[in-house]
């Protein structure tokens, strides 16, 4: 049965290829990262058809019953740092909790502005009717249905049969219940078959990480043909990027760039969390000292504090850790989400976590690495390709977020492919490649010719040269020891002189035969 599933999946995938916009469903914890990356969700909200925004629990954040019912899991933060606080009755959870609203409300505020440069962004009225409470009451808790369990499961029983994204900013128990829903209703039934088909068709998880275990526990060993997207390389929007990344891509997490940029830009980037911005997330958390300015690492532990990531200047950038859940879905010319082997701001496929693996969360990984005072320096990563043009087309959604007309905004140029993108071709053949650009701003575009080795499935040492590497047109040659059905990915970067200058792409595959 897994082989014919898993064709069907393949089979779905390709026929969605002109799909207009991927449905999305987010579901997400009260952690800060996590309400940045709305921030940033909501301004690229018009490249998606949003279904779903979901409050969700974690292992770092749950609610409790309300009851008096303690939690422990053996191993969680509470248990770690030489702390002992658990079994508790919640777990760094504002009880008037509504981090959500608060962003939609922001957007709300935009939206006149936005619907000028867009005229495809949603209503702020369409987006808080999606809004849902999921499975928050305990980490990992998946017994009951909740209005946002309800929502997945009925988004995965309808009749579009275009793929859902589930997106597992937080745990993933409430995708397990609705999961788990469907299968208590229908599993012994006689269109069990028919219905476990469908929804292994039609869900697609993008995770940070197994932060609950329900997927480990759950959903992988019961609904294993259902596509579980992780994703390596992508833009490094994470805690402590600034101290990870390239010096030439640091210089857009700066104090300075993220103020002139995000902070100072209206009512979205004034609920954007930085450095030193006064706020708390949970009054009291001794894991967010964030918002706290002038005071080092020392002083904050002497205060309490567990200093589990670097601090930074007032100001600077804090952290998006979600947010390469779906920069893939953004309408960029990559179509870094309609295939596996595809890739994009978001980076390319890596291999699921294990099951029964409590280290699929980078966040799980960084907090226990990261005993105070113990953290070792990383070297810099080497500049990734695709941070700097994220970062400012990040940049000038915050200027459509606060200009009222068309005209006072730089919008992203346009490219397209001349032939087709997909190509066969011998080792050594020649292959001509051409693009086309026009902008709608009336600014000058500037093409430049890569290959980005990591999308392609082609490893050899042969190196591709591009005559010429600018401009509308170019050719390569097909290394000689290319094999039969190895990818080469060809990028052709379509750049204006706007300002902020910004990029947008088109995808040539060539295969070999």
């Amino acid at each position: 049965m897994r082989i014919v599933i898993r064709l069907a999946v393949l089979v779905a995938a390709a026929l969605t290829l002109g799909a207009a916009k991927p449905r999305v469903v987010i579901t997400t914890d009260p952690e800060l990262d996590d309400s940045n990356s709305l921030v940033r969700y909501l301004l690229y909200s018009a490249d998606f058809q949003t279904e779903g925004l979901i409050y969700a629990s974690s292992q770092f954040h749950w609610k409790g019953d309300g009851k008096g019912t303690k939690w422990f899991v053996p191993g969680r933060e509470y248990d770690r740092f030489g702390l002992h606080l658990c079994p508790c009755t919640s777990w760094r959870w504002d009880p008037h909790e509504h981090f959500i609203d608060d962003a939609v409300a922001a957007y709300a505020q935009a939206w006149p502005n936005l619907r000028a440069h867009n005229p495809e962004y949603p209503t702020p009225e369409s987006l808080k009717a999606k809004i849902r409470w999921g499975n928050v009451e305990f980490d990992g808790e998946m017994s009951k249905d909740t209005p946002g369990s309800d929502l997945i499961k009925s988004l995965l029983l309808d009749n579009d049969d275009a793929p859902v994204y589930l997106h597992a900013w937080g745990g993933q128990s409430t995708i397990a219940r609705a999961l788990k829903s469907i299968e208590e209703q229908y599993k012994g039934a006689p269109q069990w078959r028919d219905i476990y088909a469908k929804v292994s068709r039609k869900a697609v998880i993008h995770p940070s990480g197994d932060q609950d275990d329900t997927y480990a526990r759950y959903i992988q060993p019961n609904w294993p043909d259902i596509r579980y997207r992780r994703q390596a390389g992508g833009v490094n929007l994470s805690y402590d990027a600034q101290s990870r990344v390239s010096e030439p891509d640091a210089v857009y997490f700066t104090a300075e760039w993220t103020r002139a940029n995000i902070s100072e830009r209206g009512p979205l980037g004034a609920h954007y969390r930085v450095w030193g911005d006064g706020k708390q997330m949970v009054k009291g958390d001794i894991f967010d000292y964030f918002g706290i300015a002038g005071k080092s690492a020392d002083e904050l532990k002497k205060e309490g504090y567990i200093v589990w990531t670097p601090v930074h200047e007032k100001g600077a950038f804090l952290a998006e850790g979600d947010t390469a859940t779906f920069l893939n879905l953004i309408d960029n010319g990559l179509r870094g989400y309609r295939d596996d082997s595809f890739g994009g701001w978001g980076g390319y496929r890596q291999a699921a976590a294990p099951a029964g693996s409590l280290a699929g969360t980078f966040r799980m990984l960084e907090r226990s690495a990261r005993n105070p005072g113990a953290s070792p320096t990383l070297p810099r990563a080497a500049t990734n390709p695709f941070l700097a043009a994220a970062q400012r087309d990040f940049a000038v959604r915050f200027l459509w977020a606060t200009i009222p007309t068309y005209a006072g905004a730089n919008h992203p140029p346009q490219i397209s492919a001349r032939g087709p993108r997909f190509r066969a071709a011998k080792p050594g053949e020649v292959v001509k490649l051409s693009v086309t650009t026009t902008d709608p701003d009336g600014n000058a575009v500037a093409v430049r010719w890569w290959r980005w080795t990591e999308a392609g499935t082609y490893t050899g040492p042969g190196a591709i040269q591009f005559d010429p590497a600018t401009g509308p047109d170019t050719s390569i040659t097909v290394p000689l020891d290319v094999k039969p059905a190895q990818t080469l990915h060809i990028i052709a970067e379509a750049t204006d002189d706007g300002v902020p200058a910004l990029t947008r792409y088109e995808r040539f595959i060539v295969t070999g035969h």
